[in-house]
C-alpha cells in the first residue's frame, strides 16, 4: 500500500454535492426530466427529493403516461397539471418530515431532459427552478441554490436573483394574460 499522494482526483465539496443531486435525480419518475436536489448545511447534506409522484400513488413511469404530455403542454408551462412533486419541493418536504433545520442552507439541483420526454425542439440552457420552486425555496430560507443542466453547465443562484427572477416572471405573464382576448380569460358560464 502506497502512502503519500493520492492517485485519483478528489472532486471539490461543490462538484460532490452536485454529483450527489445527480444521484438523488436516478430515482426520478418523471417522463421529461430526471431531477434529483440535496439541501446542503454546514458541510453535510440533510436532505435530499426527486421529482416524482406523492407516495402512495403511481408513477408516470409506472402508467407511461404524463397528463403534461397528452395535453401538449409546453415545458415550462401548466405545472398545476402535473402529478410529480418537483425534486426541490421534496427535498424541503423531507426535511419538514425529519425534522431537519435547512434555514441558511444551500440546495444542490442537477436536472436531466429524458430525450423521448420533450416533442419541441429546446435551446440547451439552465433555466433554473422554476416558480413555484423559486418562492418555496425563498421561504424556506435557503441562501444558495446552484444547479447543473446536464450536458450544459452550472449556474448558482442567490435568493436576491430568485426575486429578481419571479418579478420577471410575474411580469411576462402579465404580457401575456393582457394579449388573451378578455372572453378567453372569463370564468363565468
Amino acid at each position: 500500500m502506497k502512502s503519500g499522494k493520492l492517485t485519483r482526483e478528489r472532486p471539490d465539496s461543490h462538484e460532490h454535492y452536485l454529483n450527489r443531486a445527480r444521484v438523488a435525480a436516478e430515482r426520478s419518475t418523471c417522463l421529461r426530466r430526471k431531477v434529483g436536489a440535496v439541501i446542503i448545511k454546514d458541510g453535510a447534506e440533510v436532505s435530499s427529493g426527486y421529482v416524482g409522484s406523492p407516495r402512495g400513488t403511481e408513477h408516470c413511469t409506472d402508467t407511461g403516461k404524463c397528463l403534461r404530455i397528452e395535453l401538449g403542454v409546453r415545458s415550462g408551462e401548466r405545472y398545476e397539471l402535473c402529478r410529480s412533486v418537483h425534486a426541490e419541493q421534496n427535498a424541503i418536504i423531507n426535511a419538514a418530515r425529519t425534522g431537519a433545520n435547512i434555514f441558511d442552507a444551500e440546495m444542490y439541483i442537477s436536472s436531466e431532459k429524458v430525450r423521448s420526454g420533450y416533442s419541441e425542439r429546446a435551446e440547451p440552457n439552465i433555466y433554473g427552478p422554476c416558480i413555484l420552486c423559486m418562492k418555496e425555496i425563498i421561504n424556506a430560507g435557503l441562501q444558495r441554490v446552484h444547479m447543473r443542466e446536464e450536458g450544459v453547465g452550472t449556474r448558482t443562484y442567490s435568493v436576491e436573483d430568485l426575486k429578481l427572477m419571479l418579478r420577471e416572471a410575474e411580469e411576462g405573464q402579465k404580457r401575456s394574460f393582457k394579449r388573451k382576448p378578455r372572453e378567453a380569460r372569463s370564468t363565468k358560464s
